[in-house]
This record gives structure tokens, sequence and C-alpha cells, in this order.
């Protein structure tokens, strides 16, 4: 399974900083149900334990970090402890399934049909392979049209989608990056795309952004950008191996409450016609 999983996200893919591949368990023992997860935490670790798991497939690794101990005391540790104990391994791709082709960004590309695939940020030594995608929408959407698709397609979280720009700008053209993508703004911008969806965005590079005149943005919560890939790795391992494979729909994103704001009165005006 491991050599299998490596083949599909392969560890060269990664960047540099990144912990990724086997964390913990053996490579050679058999596994026959998976848990495909976002996040490892003490709720997708215990869902792991409910549901029989003997592997989990996780995208953010347990330890972002190098460590010097994984002693019980400590969140990740414990963490560690639960799963040797339990007999459940642990597998991370994090940034090489980020950028590999089908990747992160092809899921969250699929929820709204984007054509004409290509990478945001292309490697240098593959082009075929980055991260994030820019794609075609089937029909042309104003921002606010998209924000509310968006807000539909991705799974449901407190955050929600936020926009920003014109909210009647129409968007033919859609850059998605699964996470945190505010990096790769400038590229969003040089892409040609309308728009760009991501997740994290901070208010003076989205603000700066904006008034260079780069595209509309949308905001979304990470967890639901990153939560499509889940399906697709489990889809594929489906069709490829001789496992059942469970999708964890624990919403991990740590925002749990969201309250807007009320309309201003010339908000709640009624647009003229």
């Amino acid at each position: 399974m491991v050599a299998a999983l490596e083949a599909r996200y392969r560890p060269a893919l990664a960047e540099q900083w990144d912990h990724i591949g086997l964390v913990l368990g053996d490579p050679d023992a058999a596994v026959r149900r998976v848990l495909c997860v976002v996040d490892v935490v003490d709720e997708t670790v215990a869902e792991a334990f409910d549901v029989g798991a003997d592997l989990i497939v996780a995208h953010h690794p347990l330890l972002f970090k190098g460590v010097t101990s994984v002693a019980p005391t400590t969140p990740g540790g414990r963490l560690v402890h639960r799963l040797i104990k339990g007999g459940v391994a642990l597998f991370t791709a994090h940034t090489n399934a980020d950028a590999a082709n089908p990747g992160v960004s092809d899921a969250l590309a699929a929820l709204f049909d984007l054509a004409d695939l290509r990478p945001l940020a292309p490697r240098p030594d593959d082009p075929a392979l980055g991260l994030g995608r820019v794609g075609t929408l089937p029909v042309p959407l104003t921002l606010a049209e998209l924000t509310r698709k968006a807000a539909d397609q991705l799974p449901k979280t407190a955050w929600g989608v936020r926009s920003a720009g014109d909210p009647e700008r129409i968007i033919r053209t859609l850059a998605v990056c699964g996470g945190s993508g505010d990096s790769f703004l400038a590229r969003a911008t040089a892409s040609g795309a309308d728009a760009y969806l991501t997740a994290d965005l901070r208010h003076h590079v989205a603000s700066d952004h904006l008034a260079a005149g780069g595209p509309s943005l949308l905001d979304a919560a990470h967890w639901a950008t990153e939560r499509p890939w889940c399906d697709d790795v489990a889809a594929w391992l489906r069709a490829e191996h001789p496992v059942e494979v469970i999708v964890s729909d624990l919403d991990t994103d740590p925002w749990t409450l969201h309250a807007a704001s009320p309309l201003s009165t010339e908000q709640k005006k009624e647009p003229s016609s």
C-alpha cells in the first residue's frame, strides 16, 4: 500500500520543508480498511478506531516541524502513542499530493467542472505538474453567482465562502488552489484568471492584490478546499486495491462559529432595474 501511494504521490514532488510518507506503522502489514482525512486530530483518530481502520491516509502532517520527542504530554505525541497502541498506521501525502496530477487542486477544480486545466504554478522540470489549477467555467458567472456556487459545492463549514471584488464581474476563467494560496496571487494574475479561489487570505495582501488590478478573490475554509481530495484518493484506492475505504466527513476546520454582520440600510435596498 505504501509503494502504491508513493507511486501516485511521488515523494520527490514534496517541498523540501515538508514531512510526508509513512509516519508510523509496519510497511509490510496487511491493510484491509483505510480512513482518508485532511487532519490527524483527536476526533479523526477516534474515528479511525471506531471504523476499524488499519491505515489513515492524511493530507496534513501530524508533526509539521521536526521534533526531538513524541512524549504523550504533547498533542502530537499523544496521538502517536494512541495510533501505535491501537495498531493504526499513518501515511501523509501533503505538498506531493498538491503537486501531483491528479492532485488536491484537481479535486477542487472538479467541483466547478473546470475545463482545459493547467497548473497555476507549474514545476520547472515538468509543466504538467505543479501547485494550483487554472481552468474555464462551463458557463460564465458573475462573482456573486460564483460565490454562491462555491458555498454550495464546497463542504459546509462555519467559515463559508467570502469574496472580494465587483459582485457583477463576469468570471469565465477560475484559478483554484487547495489550502493556503496567497503566495500565488501574482501567479493568479499572470494566468489571466478572472477569479482566484483559495484559503487563508490575509487582509493587506488581498487589499494590495485587488488595488493592483488582480483577479477577484474567493476565500474559503482551508479544510473545505482540501476535503474533496479525500474523495479522489478513496475512489482510486477502491478501484486499484482490494480494500475498504472510508472518507471522514468530520469538519476539522478550527473555526466553529460564524455570525454575519447585519446589513446596513443601503445594503438592504433592492438594486435598481
